[in-house]
């Protein structure tokens, strides 16, 4: 069962202040995750040598899979910060229509409207 309230398209537009302060948090979000991947791909000390040495494998694998995530998010910005200068952002890459401004104020980078964000995670 869908529930239309998740799902449905606000009439109201991005203005000119939304876009500052979207590709603000855009440009911060881009920081940390370039500062983020700097400390997780940093020189190993002689003591994180040993002490990754003694990490079990799960932990190296958490390590493994945040630098995965934080490049992957930083990827996502970028390509919304891309959007923003070539004049799409904010129009879903799937329907072609307005992502809602709600869904772009909490999730900037989003290349889908909330509709077809459902659709793309239930295909498997």
């Amino acid at each position: 069962m869908v529930n239309h309230q998740t799902i449905g398209q606000s009439t109201a537009p991005l203005s000119a202040d939304d876009l500052a302060a979207l590709r603000e948090n855009l440009h911060e979000q881009r920081l940390f995750r370039q500062e983020q991947l700097c400390r997780l791909a940093g020189p190993v000390t002689s003591r994180a040598e040993d002490r990754l040495r003694q990490q079990a494998a799960s932990q190296i694998e958490v390590h493994i899979k945040l630098t995965a995530s934080a490049r992957m998010v930083l990827a996502d910005v970028e390509a919304a910060l891309k959007r923003m200068d070539d004049g799409s952002y904010g129009t879903c890459h799937l329907c072609r229509r307005p992502i809602d401004r709600q869904r772009l104020m909490i999730v900037p980078q989003a290349r889908y409207c909330a509709r077809c964000q459902q659709v793309k995670e239930a295909v498997p």
